[in-house]
């Protein structure tokens, strides 16, 4: 069976928060093993980003490597809309790295972005490759870029440029096993 890797935008409270407590923060045993690896992170219906046929034809001089920073990327920006409604005391976006059958992936309905893709099928704890979050110095530009989102949607360039300039800070690469420390 063929997998797709998909990006998928969240906060470091909804990742806490849909980790089974009971297997501890990373869903696992003390020893980092799977213990919970079922549990289910994100819903089927989910909107994530992944390198589609679209972001190709977009991004067309990129080899699989910059496709794929490129789809992460717009995962990050995905989870600043994530954070605005959820107003964080310390802001960081984060992306989860997951891998899913290629038959559970189709485009995204409706969606503007080339990198879209919709899930249809729920994605297990199992399922993260890895998680890509800001690191802490980040946080005032991510806080900053959160609070200018619905101006630079308006077309104001001064609030585009500080939403662009999230983009500067280069997401942390962490293993699903560190995940109790990430989040500890």
């Amino acid at each position: 069976m063929t997998r797709m890797r998909v990006y998928l935008p969240a906060t470091l409270r909804a990742l806490s928060a849909q980790l089974p407590a009971a297997d501890g923060p990373a869903g696992g045993t003390t020893d980092g093993s799977a213990g919970g690896a079922t549990a289910v992170i994100v819903p089927a219906g989910t909107i994530g980003y992944a390198v589609t046929p679209a972001l190709r034809e977009w991004y067309r001089e990129g080899d699989l490597e910059e496709l794929e920073y490129a789809a992460m990327s717009h995962a990050a920006r995905a989870a600043l809309r994530l954070l605005r409604s959820e107003a964080p005391a310390a802001p960081r976006r984060v992306v989860l790295a997951v891998d899913v059958p290629d038959g559970d992936v189709a485009p995204a309905p409706a969606d503007d972005d080339v990198a879209a893709v919709l899930l249809g099928t729920a994605v297990p704890l199992s399922a993260i490759a890895a998680v890509h979050v800001d690191d802490v110095a980040a946080e005032a530009d991510v806080a900053a870029a959160v609070a200018a989102l619905d101006a630079a949607r308006g077309g104001d360039a001064d609030a585009a440029f500080v939403v662009d300039a999230v983009d500067d800070h280069e997401l942390q690469w962490y293993g699903v096993q560190e995940l109790r420390f990430l989040l500890g």
